[in-house]
């Protein structure tokens, strides 16, 4: 009885990992819920009731002879868009779902997958060419967009340092705004060639949260109304931040100028 005991305490940590590695991915709500309670009856519960919202996860299984096991986990990162361990995860739980892992094996495969990450070469050379092709696109020269390029390393560098720090989503943007506003401003001043609206076009693409809109939104049309809610907010709160630091740094070169 202990070691069933223990082993539906370690299977529902593992759940919980699980679930907090799918939302920091950016998974939708619905997708999260679905993943648990299919692991869940896959490994003997009778019944799962699952409950994610973008702060909190809740699981409770039920397994035969009545015993159930709950736990609720606090969600305090925003997470982000990582689809290189949302497709590991994705993976993982289809290959559980047809012949379940011991314990210690989902446990050994979640570690791995939480501490695998994106080679940031990808990352940088994805950046690069988004924002440089945004620029040229909306009307920007070729020195824009390498211009847009060269600031969109700036922007990964800064969101590489400034996630080790404890600044939550609506300060990191507004900082990762402010910053950029100011370089790109100086630069364009330095080099009137440039066009700093440009420049700016290409590089907010890069940090206006559109996938975390859209997830919100789909999750309100599914019936997961208030985890869409809570997500579209939060979503809006960080794109007016963005606007925040950009339109402060353009202010500050206009008193400067």
């Amino acid at each position: 009885m202990e070691s069933e005991t223990a082993s539906h305490s370690a299977l529902i940590a593992c759940l919980m990992e699980m679930g907090e590695l799918l939302l920091g991915c950016g998974a939708e709500i619905s997708r999260i819920e679905d993943t648990l309670q299919r692991l869940g009856r896959a490994y003997g519960a009778e019944r799962m009731d699952v409950f994610v919202i973008p702060s909190l996860i809740s699981v409770t299984l039920s397994f035969p002879g009545n015993e159930a096991v709950t736990e609720t986990r606090r969600i305090r990162s925003s997470g982000g868009n990582d689809f290189y361990r949302l497709e590991k995860l994705n993976d993982l739980s289809r290959r559980c779902c047809a012949a379940p892992l011991p314990i210690d094996g989902l446990r050994a495969a979640l570690d791995g997958i939480a501490a695998g990450k994106k080679p940031r070469s990808v990352v940088y050379l994805g950046s690069v060419l988004a924002a440089g092709s945004f620029a040229v696109f909306f009307g920007g020269t070729l020195w824009d967009g390498l211009a847009a390029g060269a600031f969109a390393l700036l922007i990964c560098a800064l969101q590489e340092k400034l996630g080790q720090t404890a600044l939550n989503t609506v300060a990191f943007n507004l900082v990762i705004s402010l910053l950029t506003g100011l370089a790109v401003g100086l630069l364009t001043m330095a080099l009137p060639f440039l066009h700093m609206d440009m420049i700016l076009i290409g590089d907010i693409m890069l940090l206006i949260p559109g996938i975390a809109m859209t997830n919100a939104v789909r999750n309100i049309l599914v019936g997961d109304t208030i985890s869409g809610a809570v997500r579209l907010a939060e979503s809006l709160i960080w794109a007016l931040a963005l606007a925040g630091g950009f339109m402060v740094a353009m202010l500050a070169l206009d008193l400067a100028g």
